[in-house]
């Protein structure tokens, strides 16, 4: 039986129960934090807004009427800000929103009501350990939560385990423009292929996909990703078996979009999405 293919980096194929794959870059800790903080300071700066409009109004010390709608409002944010959001969200909150990222079930679903309130109100047990006024209270360091992501390869906390959830970053990257073919080893490789080689509206569409987010990507993703495509170009075009399926795509991406075009259709606003093409 075939092993399954080792994960390489961050991007991980899910095939859901009714057969179909998604492709996805899974978002570690440092991505995440930054979607944390802003979800953080939002949720200060309600309470403090509702501090000082319970000042203004007046209702801050009657009968400790404000004291009460504090406390409720602080409990709701502080366990069932991200449960909510990500409920009615579609698995976002206002800072995965911001910074592009989304939760989702381990097989490509979308998340349920359960899964998210589940998945943030165990995210102190991620906080621990607690440091300051004798551990009841303080500054979380969340290295458990640290811990645990680091030890998977889905970057998956306690809370994502316990709810079989990761986080996915979404795609919103647009194709603008042509990229720039500058690689000597590029340019000769595409002066070797057939002089009669026209690329047909797919393998154009393929191709520019491709080079546009090779960049992405590490050496040895690219190669796997490249051989897909590049294993029928070879035998069509009777090239040698070990021909780089990188450096073939990337060849092939410049006789069909680059070469013979005037120089101002190719530079101006382009990309530069080949900083090393051929690369190994």
């Amino acid at each position: 039986m075939p092993k399954a293919p080792r994960q390489l980096d961050s991007r991980i194929e899910i095939v859901t129960p009714e057969n179909i794959a998604f492709d996805y870059v899974l978002a570690g800790p440092f991505r995440r934090l930054p979607a944390y903080l802003i979800d953080v300071g939002i949720r200060l700066g309600v309470l403090v807004s509702l501090l000082f409009a319970m000042v203004v109004v007046g209702i801050a010390g009657v009968a400790g009427l404000g004291f009460g709608v504090f406390l409720v409002t602080w409990f709701v944010l502080s366990w069932f800000y991200g449960g909510l959001f990500e409920t009615f969200w579609n698995g976002q909150t206002p800072g995965k929103r911001v910074m592009g990222l989304r939760v989702l079930a381990v097989d490509g679903r979308p998340i349920n009501a359960l899964q998210a309130v589940l998945r943030n109100v165990l995210r102190d047990v991620d906080a621990w350990p607690i440091v300051g006024y004798g551990g009841a209270a303080g500054l979380p360091l969340y290295m458990l939560g640290l811990v645990t992501m680091a030890a998977n390869d889905h970057y998956q906390r306690l809370g994502d385990w316990a709810c079989g959830t990761i986080v996915v970053v979404e795609k919103r990257a647009q194709l603008r423009g042509l990229a720039q073919i500058g690689q000597e080893e590029v340019l000769a490789f595409a002066r070797q292929l057939p002089p009669n080689f026209t690329s047909t509206r797919a393998l154009s569409q393929a191709l520019a996909a491709y080079v546009a987010r090779r960049a992405r990507f590490s050496p040895a993703r690219r190669i796997e990703l490249a051989r897909t495509l590049a294993e029928p170009l070879i035998e069509r075009f009777h090239l040698p078996p070990d021909t780089n399926p990188d450096l073939l795509l990337c060849a092939l991406y410049y006789r069909a979009f680059v070469a013979d075009r005037p120089a101002t259709a190719a530079q101006p606003g382009a990309q530069q999405a080949m900083t090393d093409a051929g690369s190994p």
